[in-house]
């Protein structure tokens, strides 16, 4: 499994993400996630976005995307990553763990103090991610799940609260994914 962040395939990255969230979520959902990486590889500043891939005989097989998200009071870098997928056959295999904790220490080696994040914390806190509240990081636009609402430092100093409101990538902000 070679990881890279090259991304010489963007409809391969796309059609990844449609085919893992159609088979977890069903087609309309596949559809909406399968747009929205569409738009993040196509309108997102290449400073903003980070494209982590696991790519074997030529097949993406786990990807997992990070874009700039600022934080109006405060001088840290942050990233959320949103979203993340790992083809159906190859999950539950430690993959997207090992692809996160490589992606994590390139982002950290580029600057990067915070890593955020919207899902499961049953998986993401797998890999460092805690549980937080909007006392600590206001979320863009509102959550319709505050409980999937994740942060990690990925420095060797503690999460403190990121200051100020936050603004997103353009592409991340559209209130049906929050």
């Amino acid at each position: 499994m070679e990881f890279t962040t090259d991304i010489p395939q963007p409809q391969a990255i796309v059609d990844l993400f449609r085919a893992t969230f159609t088979a977890s979520e069903g087609a309309d959902e596949g559809a909406v996630i399968g747009e929205f990486v569409t738009a993040l590889l196509s309108t997102t500043p290449p400073e903003d976005i980070s494209v982590f891939s696991a790519i074997a005989g030529g097949t993406v097989q786990a990807c997992a995307i990070f874009t700039r998200l600022r934080f109006a009071e405060d001088t840290r870098t942050a990233f959320i990553l949103s979203p993340m997928a790992v083809a159906t056959a190859q999950q539950g295999k430690g993959l997207g763990q090992k692809l996160l904790r490589d992606a994590f220490e390139q982002l950290r080696d580029a600057g990067v103090d915070i890593a955020l994040t919207y899902g499961d914390v049953n998986f993401y806190g797998r890999v460092g991610f805690r549980q937080i509240n909007e006392s600590m990081a206001q979320a863009p636009l509102p959550l319709s799940h505050p409980e999937g609402w994740l942060a990690r430092s990925l420095t060797e100093a503690e999460l403190t609260p990121l200051k100020g409101a936050s603004t997103c990538v353009s592409a991340s902000d559209d209130p049906a994914l929050w």
